[in-house]
């Protein structure tokens, strides 16, 4: 019996159901010291013990029973299982603009699996347009899969991926493009796509859900409307995020792609804009600018420069935090590493030779805070200015996140250290504010 009719049994259990010729979503009967209990085999989570069978009884409940001496398995009948099956698409609307669609997996373009419980990426963005049949009023929408991963499996070779894909959608004439993603390194992938594809005529939208599209809480629809309208009709033409603005669905905001950052682990309204304001809001059916500044839609050629070095470390500092670490990364050859460091931009003394060493050897060295918002400053404590002495960067208010991803873009499109640094202190796509403005979490 092929092994994934069986996922999570192993063992003597396992041995027993094959010689039963069982798999998960048979129905069977359990025979055990003398009691009998029918349902439907159930799978098991990878990593949970081996000595229980678990079936779906009638009246809806599961049911573990613990292997025996004597146990017997016998397979009484198929079960249904259920599938999904989305719904045809609806027709195409002449005359609307043009919106592609590129599907790089994650939550948005996932659902659930029927037999096992659990969510995989496995839907693709013709599925979403089957299942949100409104998006058809608003745009013509194009369908394309790119990739289809989780997000924690998105690395820099995928950014260099999107932004090759985005420039060839616009040229083949698209009014706008989404990108679905996962959304725990959504933030890495927007700070790159804003670097990574400069000169835009029309907006670049990301987009993910904290719910997977078949599911009766999931936002996925919600937030497809909103980033699809403003794809085929917002004004701006920048690379932003759109994601539910609170825990309801009256409204969606845009943040921009260099100042995003995940900020709750589930609620809908997990991302937010640091250290600037929100690009826009979709509420009611219309659009309401928020950011003062940005770039409209207009006729021009994007550029692309997708390049990444791969070379490059995020490290946050911590009590006790072993400058080893920092000699580790020089020896390894790395040319970028992105402190993260106290308030204001610092780290031990104790690191001090290490980063000293670092910056004789030509890696690039950047410092942000772990404060989510505010900026560092090094020239307020002697710490700081010794830190600035021995070649690190104060990268102001970048995001972390933005601030590694950016080191990684600047030694990737350079081809001397010197030009490297400067592309890192150049203002590129709004990941550096002049002022810090105030802004704070709203309850």
């Amino acid at each position: 019996m092929a092994a994934e009719t069986l996922p999570g049994y192993r063992g003597k259990l396992r041995e027993l159901l094959t010689r039963a010729k069982v798999g998960v979503g048979d129905a069977v009967r359990v025979h055990t010291r003398g009691e009998s209990y029918e349902g439907t085999l159930l799978p098991r989570v990878e990593n949970a013990d081996e000595w229980h069978i678990v079936i779906k009884q009638k009246t809806g409940y599961n049911i573990g029973i613990a292997h025996a001496e004597g146990l017997r398995v016998e397979k009484i009948g198929e079960a249904i299982k259920p599938e999904f099956r989305p719904p045809p698409l609806p027709p195409v609307k002449e005359g609307l603009p043009k919106v592609s669609i590129i599907s790089t997996g994650g939550t948005i373009a996932s659902r659930v699996d029927y037999v096992t419980g659990g969510v995989y990426a496995a839907m693709s963005s013709r599925d979403l347009l089957s299942i949100v049949p409104e998006l058809a009023d608003i745009a013509q929408i194009e369908a394309d899969i790119l990739y289809s991963v989780f997000s924690e499996n998105i690395n820099s070779d995928h950014w260099e991926g999107m932004a090759k894909r985005v420039a060839e959608k616009i040229r083949q004439g698209a009014d706008g493009v989404i990108i679905t993603h996962g959304t725990d390194t959504m933030g890495y992938s927007t700070a790159a796509l804003s670097l990574a594809i400069r000169n835009l005529p029309v907006p670049v939208i990301f987009v993910g859900s904290q719910r997977s599209s078949d599911r009766p809480s999931s936002d996925s629809a919600t937030n497809l409307v909103a980033v699809v309208n403003a794809a085929a009709h917002a004004p701006f033409a920048e690379v932003v995020l759109g994601m539910h603005e609170g825990t309801g669905d009256d409204s969606i905001i845009f943040h921009p792609g260099a100042k995003v950052r995940k900020c709750h682990s589930s609620a809908r309204y997990a991302f937010q804009t640091v250290n600037a304001s929100p690009m826009a809001r979709f509420k009611d059916g219309k659009f309401e600018m928020i950011a003062e500044h940005y770039r409209t839609r207009q006729k021009s050629e994007p550029l692309v420069m997708n390049r990444f070095e791969k070379k490059v470390a995020l490290i946050k500092f911590h009590p006790n935090f072993d400058p080893l670490v920092v000699d580790a990364l020089v020896d390894a050859g790395f040319r970028g590493i992105v402190f993260e460091g106290t308030g204001l931009g610092h780290v031990s003394e104790t690191c001090y030779d290490a980063i000293g060493r670092a910056g004789k050897a030509g890696v690039l060295m950047g410092m942000t805070s772990q404060c989510i918002w505010g900026r560092v400053n090094m020239n307020v404590y002697s710490m700081g200015r010794e830190l600035t002495r021995r070649g690190v960067e104060p990268l102001e208010d970048m995001l972390p996140e933005t601030a590694y991803v950016k080191m990684m873009w600047s030694l990737g499109n350079s081809e001397t250290p010197e030009e490297a640094r400067r592309l890192l202190k150049e203002n590129v796509a709004g990941e550096y504010n002049p002022r810090t403005p105030y802004a704070r979490r709203e309850p």
